[in-house]
């Protein structure tokens, strides 16, 4: 991938996130849409964007059982994804319904551990262990049902791509140096989750809200 900066345009309006991906649009690879763009806009608004000719992200997070996941999955196709994402801790029959219904251009990954959470709170929900241990066993999951890569943050990045050389791994959370962390709990710099297996690179309020959008991807671009 010449371009690994996915923009994430998880904004209220269609118009403000069409606006954005033109103005960034020489300085990224593909556009990520959430569940927050994806509940507001549907279907039009992804085709909207697609008439930029960058790659959908569709950030949607699927999580149910197999059979609605698969079903979902399907209902995409005519959106033509390059990468969607489901929980990984949906279990593995799950993932691979998800991976057996996906368009055959679509890469499905599993996300582990949201880049938002800690182990403090791991703790408060039951699941044992640190961050690293959960990240692992999700990925061993995603891996043995068949999916493309994970989602994980850049602290575990590159520990999971020595255990699955040929994955596709997706690091959202990402910050450049000096730049406000916000709500991300466990994040690291564009260039190191590069370096360390990154296939994709999620970023978003770094660039949306910047006071220039194009200068600060070409500047994330450039310390790749």
């Amino acid at each position: 991938m010449s371009n690994p900066i996915y923009l994430a345009l998880d904004m209220p309006r269609l118009h403000d996130a069409v606006s954005l991906a033109e103005k960034a649009k020489a300085h990224i690879g593909g556009v990520k849409l959430g569940l927050e763009f994806f509940n507001a806009h549907g279907a039009h608004g992804v085709h909207m964007l697609t008439q930029l000719g960058l790659p959908i992200f569709l950030d949607l997070k699927l999580h149910d059982i197999p059979n609605t996941v698969a079903g979902a999955m399907q209902a995409i196709h005519v959106l033509e994804p390059s990468i969607v994402t489901v929980h990984a801790c949906g279990g593995v029959a799950m993932m691979e319904d998800a991976k057996a219904a996906a368009g055959e251009n679509t890469k499905v990954v599993g996300v582990t551990m949201l880049t938002s959470l800690d182990e403090r709170d791991l703790k408060a929900m039951g699941v044992p262990g640190t961050p690293y241990d959960y990240v692992m066993r999700l990925s061993d999951a995603a891996h043995s049902a068949g999916l493309d890569g994970v989602v994980c943050s850049g602290h575990e990045i590159k520990a999971v791509h020595e255990q699955w050389k040929d994955g596709f791994f997706v690091v959202p959370g990402l910050r450049p140096e000096g730049s406000v962390v916000g709500d991300q709990k466990r994040v690291v710099t564009p260039r190191q989750a590069r370096d360390d297996g990154a296939s994709v690179l999620v970023i978003g309020r770094p660039i949306s809200r910047a006071d220039n959008p194009a200068e600060a991807a070409r500047a994330i671009e450039a310390t790749l």
